[in-house]
């Protein structure tokens, strides 16, 4: 399972997935629990299906001071990191139909989610949701399970791989943790029913009975196998759409500046 946090940020959950670290079960076609190899943690050098190879990150007229949200500076570096990562993604999605990726159009769509993510944070912060360590703990935990990987041990050693460091992957568990917990303190997020949870399996087996796609030997799991997956998806979805709400007020009230 793919793990997820509100929009799409870039960090632990990205960089895992690109990684080859989650479970699949999303149906994104990623599987597996294995390390990431040295190649993606450089994704100039990373070869994707066929062959072909990520675009070279284009940076050079990156302004040393990419953002600036609420007098707090978003820098080359930060947005460096995540645009890379970003960049990569957006490769393997494109491969498929031979167009080239546009950088100029992902780096402001990088830029806009990174200041959307400041945003969030700083709103947390405002509303006093600090996280404990056990807390951060506990993040590291809950994506490590989701990721299909054994312990927070792994969950930061895969991520060292790729270049950060373990106070890097414990910050953004720490923002996870933060952004989260101030979604849902602003929105009524419920756990999904038994009946939707139905549902939502039903039109997962229609849609992979009409794409010719499922488990071993063509089969969709059956719906307990599935169960605690749609219900994080839809209570996934239910935060996706809270944050979207709450950042269309953050933005109206809030002082930005992308310098891009």
């Amino acid at each position: 399972m793919k793990i997820t946090r509100p929009l799409t940020a870039v960090g632990v959950a990205t960089l895992l997935a690109l990684a080859g670290c989650s479970s699949g079960d999303d149906g994104s076609g990623n599987g597996g629990s294995e390390q990431p190899s040295e190649a993606a943690s450089d994704p100039a050098a990373a070869p994707s299906e066929g062959g072909m190879q990520a675009p070279e990150a284009d940076l050079e007229n990156v302004p040393d001071v990419v953002a600036e949200v609420n007098g707090e500076e978003i820098t080359r570096d930060e947005f460096a990191a995540d645009y890379e990562s970003q960049l990569q993604q957006a490769a393997m999605m494109q491969q498929q139909s031979g167009e080239e990726v546009n950088q100029d159009e992902l780096k402001q769509q990088v830029a806009q989610t990174m200041v959307d993510n400041r945003l969030l944070t700083q709103a947390a912060d405002e509303a006093g949701i600090e996280p404990t360590e056990e807390d951060i703990n506990s993040t590291l935990e809950d994506i490590a399970a989701q990721s299909g990987m054994g312990s927070a041990d792994e969950v930061v050693a895969a991520l060292e791989e790729q270049g950060m460091t373990e106070e890097d992957v414990r910050a953004e568990a720490a923002d996870q943790f933060q952004v989260l917990g101030y979604i849902e303190s602003e929105a009524d997020i419920s756990e999904p029913s038994e009946d939707e949870l139905r549902q939502q399996y039903e039109g997962y087996v229609e849609q992979m009975e009409q794409s010719g796609q499922g488990g071993e030997g063509g089969e969709v799991p059956p719906f307990e196998e599935m169960r605690d997956q749609l219900a994080q998806q839809a209570v996934t979805q239910q935060q996706n759409a809270a944050a979207e709400e709450i950042l269309t007020g953050l933005r109206e009230e809030g002082n930005v500046t992308i310098n891009l």
